[in-house]
């Protein structure tokens, strides 16, 4: 979000009508995108260089933001010890996710009574997915964290090279002691630079949001969803129970309400669900996170990690999808088949993560291992998927802030005052 080095009164305002404006671009988007369906469907460069533009200064936010955090840590032991705890709590709600996906599509059975035979389906729709997702093992995924060349990690696009490079700078750093001070101001330095040119790009947000959802919607158009509707809602409102109960209950354990948090993250949601990409808030996610209290390491370390392993919104749909095709099909999966299918989700919601087009590649990659439910079932959501995917960007996102609250309170490092000072500024309310 805009933010220049102005006054409290000017940054509220400014915060006020960039809101605002995203806003009257979602909306704009929409409207364009349905009356006027060709001209929406070639909006899509607006919000592909949008998306772009983020991700060109993803790389060294998060190199900065992890190598500065951990090479100010008073003790190094504490990098492993976050690292440690997120996994166990990534570990805990990717799974629980997984299984609410798995109760719902049981109790609300979106696919039943559709009757279709795997024979008449299109497989050749699908056939790219399928094909990425066998590309793309649990094996492959672990390797792919090291990358070929220290500068290549830079110019992957791979999240988890560059966080892997920034660990053993930030570690390396740290064990210069005073030598390494000048280079720890620089990098510090260097970081408040990398902010500014965020900061400068997020006012194209508007634009990149309004292109983006014109293309949604006169791409695809709202009546692609039809018969499908039930599937969309289904999801969609398992999502808001997953955030507003299960991160709710989280977070008023923490002492504070998830709608406030949701308040105050707000400009971020709009833009992820402008866009339908999670990465496009990331560098605003972790600059607000820190306002709230945060530390710069913990944050800088939690949030990059989950974009791979803390996919709440992915894993729902993973599950729900995955039921409906065997229920659309006339497939009965029994409780053993269905904890098979969970098992499977678990690994390969991990070794696809990163890829573009993540979700449908994760699904397929599950399916494909488990032959009771055809892959070519797939073919079924592939119409609807832009419109799912916006709700599986949204709660991976709230997924991941309420993450790096929860790692940096089991640290003793969260500031209390500042996170209440920050979730009840009236700006955010």
């Amino acid at each position: 979000m805009p933010d220049l080095t102005h006054s409290a009164p000017a940054r509220s305002s400014r915060a006020h009508l960039f809101y605002i404006q995203v806003v009257i671009a979602v909306i704009a988007g929409i409207l364009v995108g349905y009356f006027f369906p060709t001209l929406g469907a070639a909006l899509r460069p607006l919000g592909d260089g949008f998306v772009k533009l983020i991700k060109m200064v993803i790389a060294p936010v998060i190199f900065l933001t992890v190598c500065t955090g951990i090479a100010g840590m008073a003790d190094l032991k504490q990098t492993g010890r976050v690292a440690g705890k997120a996994m166990i709590y990534f570990l805990c709600f990717s799974t629980l996710a997984l299984i609410i996906g798995m109760l719902v599509a049981n109790i609300a059975r979106p696919g039943a009574g559709l009757h279709i035979k795997p024979a008449s389906l299109d497989t050749g729709s699908v056939t790219t997915f399928v094909n990425a997702a066998h590309n793309h093992s649990f094996t492959e995924f672990l390797m792919g964290i090291i990358p070929n060349t220290t500068a290549g990690a830079f110019t992957s696009g791979e999240i988890l090279q560059v966080l892997l490079i920034a660990i053993l700078f930030g570690v390396s750093l740290a064990q210069m002691g005073e030598s390494g001070q000048k280079v720890l101001s620089l990098f510090r330095s260097l970081t408040e630079l990398v902010f500014g040119v965020v900061r400068l790009v997020m006012y194209v947000a508007p634009i990149g949001a309004f292109g983006a959802m014109a293309f949604t919607v006169g791409k695809f158009g709202v009546a692609s969803i039809g018969h499908l509707f039930e599937l969309v809602l289904a999801f969609y409102l398992t999502a808001i129970l997953f955030i507003c109960g299960v991160l709710g209950l989280v977070t008023r354990m923490m002492g504070f309400s998830i709608f406030r948090l949701l308040a105050y993250i707000k400009e971020e949601l709009l833009i992820v669900l402008g866009t339908s990409s999670s990465e496009s808030a990331l560098p605003g996610l972790i600059s607000k996170l820190e306002k709230a209290g945060c530390p710069q390491g913990i944050v800088g370390l939690v949030v990059p990690m989950g974009y791979s392993f803390n996919l709440d919104g992915t894993n729902i749909y993973m599950t729900l999808a995955a039921l409906f095709i065997a229920q659309a099909t006339d497939v009965h999966l029994g409780l053993g088949e269905q904890l098979a299918l969970l098992l499977v989700a678990m690994v390969s919601s991990k070794g696809a993560a990163g890829v573009t087009g993540a979700g449908f590649i994760t699904l397929a990659a599950t399916l494909s291992v488990v032959p009771s439910v055809p892959v070519a079932g797939m073919a079924l959501i592939l119409g609807i998927d832009r419109f799912m995917s916006e709700c599986r960007s949204l709660t991976n996102l709230v997924g991941n802030a309420v993450a790096a609250l929860v790692i940096s309170r089991w640290e003793n490092a969260l500031d209390t005052e500042q996170l209440h000072a920050a979730l009840n500024d009236k700006t955010h309310a």
